[in-house]
Formats: C-alpha cells, structure tokens, sequence
C-alpha cells in the first residue's frame, strides 16, 4: 500500500533534492544515490518524485531538475530495477540519449533509434512528449546536441551540401526544439512539437556555414608562400539578418552560442571578435545565463597570451562583460572567476581599471 509511510518518503525526496540543486548545481551523484534508494522499486513513489521534478523545474526553471529526471532514470536502469524502467515511457529514449552524452555525439544509428521514439509517440499518449522534452532540456544533452550539430554543419561544407538536404541534421533540430522548448510545454500542457521555422535551416545555417568558410579561407591565404599571398583583411561585421536570429530563435540562439565556445576553444581571436558584439543581445538573454558563461570564461583562458594586449582586453571586458554588467548580476562572479585564472597576463594599468569597474555597490548582491 502507498500510506503513511511512502508519503513521508517523499517528503524526504524533496528535502533531499531542493536543497542541494540550489546550493550546487548540477545535481551532485549523492543526491542521485540517495532518491534512487529512497525510491527503491516503489513505482508510485517513483511518479510522485517526477512530479515534484517536474513542478520545481516549472517554479525554478533550474534545467539542472531535467538533469535529475534523466540521471535518477539511468540510475534505476543501472541497478536493473526493471519494475520501473519497464513501465516509464522514456526509458528507451533516455537510454540511447545517454549512450550519446558520454560520447558527445549522435551517430547515424543513435539518431534513427532517436527518431523512432519521437514519431513512436501514439495518440492520446502525447503527455510523454512533456518527459521527453524535460529529458532533452539536460544541459548534457543540449551539450550534446549543439555539439553534433556543429560537426554535422562541418561535412557539410566539406561535402559541398545545404542543410536543407540532411536528415540527420533535421532530427538534431527537432531535439533541440524540443529540449529548448520543454518550459513552455509544461507549463502551457500543450503537449505537441514546436514547429522548426524554416529560416532557421534555409537562412541562418547557411549563413553560420559561411563564417566557417571565411575562416578556412583566411587561414589557407595567410599558409600560401609569401609570393602568392594576397592581402586579405579579416572580415570584422555580421550580416544584421545573423544578429537578428540569434536575437528572435532560440534555436539560433544556442547553435550560434555554441559556435562562439567552438571557435575560442580552438583559439581563434579573429572570429571571436567578430562574433562576440553579437552575443551581447540574445535570446532571452541565454548569452548571460551560468551554463554559457562558465564554458565561455574556461575556454577564454586558452587564450592566455592575448590578454597581455590592451585591445584584447578592451574588447572581452569593456567590449563585452563590463557593459553587460546591469543585465545580470552572475556577471561579476564569472568576470572575476576568469580574472583569477589571467590577472597576471594583463597589464597592471588594465587590472587596476577592471578592479574599480567590479567593486560592488551598496545595492548589489551577488547572492554567494
């Protein structure tokens, strides 16, 4: 019988869960470990702790609740609790998604599984399109997402293709959808795919190609010999129509975010100066959330060397971070996170100024 006894079971749950997501996120394995035994293989329980994941990611929206769904899931399949994993409608998907996020990409035959389980949705059964929408918001899947697409963007400049003409990429984009997306599906209980705006893959995809190309270009001109060099100047602007995408789409949005971390990783300044004025206004402002700005701030520090030039300098923190520092009040701590890893790369005079500009004001709180 579910009595007394479960209830308060549940209870502990939460007291288990809020805490901690809040406190450090992502969701640390203790508390995975602790619910999955908590649950045992109760599967009323189990529905109940959905339910309050799901009713704490729509009061938060901290996506790190998605994390949990989808971790608590595998947790019960790793310890073959068949009593659960067979009857939640998502345990096949979240199991082939999961195989795809320690890989950090989605093969041809992962994506057509995939795709199966999302056209396997039945009618009347559309309610686990919610799940499934929660389970793809994981910032470890839409890491893995954004990721296969930008690989998937890269053969097809290779093989000289459109976006338009794979499939493959199309699913990536639907996942996305869906996983960006999962807020607004249960909160509005409209349990139906968002519609991809074709744009998005007629005209912003092929445009973000086109910034890969000029970068393969510049570098192929300046690896000439010196007799067969051109003089070539890096191309500094974006089309305004790219800007407006990544302020309208936020599907746009995260694969253009996800550029930009690709581009720094590799260490390439000129494209981050030329993308960087554009992220300053995103959708929703997705561009200052956490998630984008811890793996922004830690692939900037790979780029060590720049910082000792004061134009480098101007263009990262006056340019971009210090400008946007009354947007979000996360701002400061990741500002000062990077300066912590390159204060002794800048100049003296810069980090004065970049001191005085960080010091907190009376009214604010950086919530430490």
């Amino acid at each position: 019988m579910f009595g007394l006894q479960s209830f308060i079971l549940v209870v502990d749950v939460i007291s288990v869960v809020v805490i901690p997501l809040h406190a450090l996120p992502p969701c640390p394995p203790q508390v995975v470990h602790k619910l999955t035994q908590m649950i045992g293989k109760n599967v009323k329980l189990y529905d109940m702790v959905l339910q309050f994941l799901r009713t704490l990611f729509l009061r938060t929206r901290n996506v790190h609740y998605c994390t949990l769904r989808a971790e608590l899931l595998m947790s019960l399949h790793d310890l073959d609790v068949s009593e659960i994993c067979s009857v939640d409608p998502c345990h096949k998907f979240t199991w082939c998604l999961d195989a795809c996020i320690r890989e950090k990409y989605v093969d041809a035959k992962r994506a057509r599984e995939l795709q199966g389980f999302l056209d396997g949705v039945k009618k009347g059964q559309e309610q686990v399109l919610g799940d499934l929408s929660m389970i793809l918001c994981d910032p470890f899947a839409i890491n893995t997402l954004a990721l296969s697409t930008m690989r998937s963007l890269q053969e097809l400049i290779t093989q000289e293709s459109l976006p338009r003409d794979n499939h493959e990429l199309h699913l990536l984009l639907r996942m996305l959808s869906l996983g960006l997306g999962a807020w607004d599906m249960i909160d509005s209980q409209v349990f139906k795919e968002p519609k991809l705006d074709a744009e998005l893959i007629t005209k912003f995809l092929p445009l973000l190609m086109s910034l890969v190309v000029d970068d393969y270009t510049f570098n192929v001109e300046h690896k000439l010999p010196t007799e067969e060099k051109v003089p070539v100047t890096y191309p500094n602007t974006l089309p305004d129509v790219f800007t407006k995408f990544l302020l309208e789409n936020r599907i746009a949005c995260e694969i253009g975010l996800y550029y930009l971390l690709h581009i720094t990783k590799q260490r390439n300044k000129n494209s981050l100066l030329r993308l960087l004025p554009a992220i300053k206004e995103t959708y929703n402002d997705t561009g200052f959330t956490d998630i984008f700005l811890h793996l922004f701030t830690s692939n900037l520090t790979l780029l060590s060397e720049e910082f000792g030039s004061e134009e480098f300098c101007g263009h990262i923190f006056e340019g971009f971070f210090l400008v946007s520092l009354t947007k979000k009040e996360n701002i400061h701590r990741h500002v000062l996170r990077l300066l912590l890893h390159l204060h002794h790369k800048v100049a003296p005079t810069k980090l004065e100024s970049l001191q005085k500009a960080l010091e907190p004001t009376k009214t604010v709180s950086w919530g430490w």
